[in-house]
């Protein structure tokens, strides 16, 4: 994988995160507003926000770790 790649998947995930955060916490105030008792409990869907999906995208050789400690 090139450096240029790393440094865009890099990118877009903090791009996906920052965008899934503020989601979350605009959830999160209208929940409270809205229903400040239930508030506390209130679920959030990441839904197309989540980074999971580029979790793990850049394994080179720089990522990896010797399992034999």
């Amino acid at each position: 994988m090139r450096h240029d790649d790393k440094r865009s998947l890099r990118k877009l995930k903090r791009e996906v995160k920052r965008a899934g955060n503020k989601a979350r916490r605009r959830h999160l105030k209208r929940a409270l507003a809205d229903d400040p008792e239930r508030a506390a409990g209130a679920d959030f869907d990441f839904g197309r926000r989540s980074s999971a999906g580029l979790n793990g995208l850049d394994r080179d050789a720089t990522r990896r770790r010797d399992d034999g400690s």
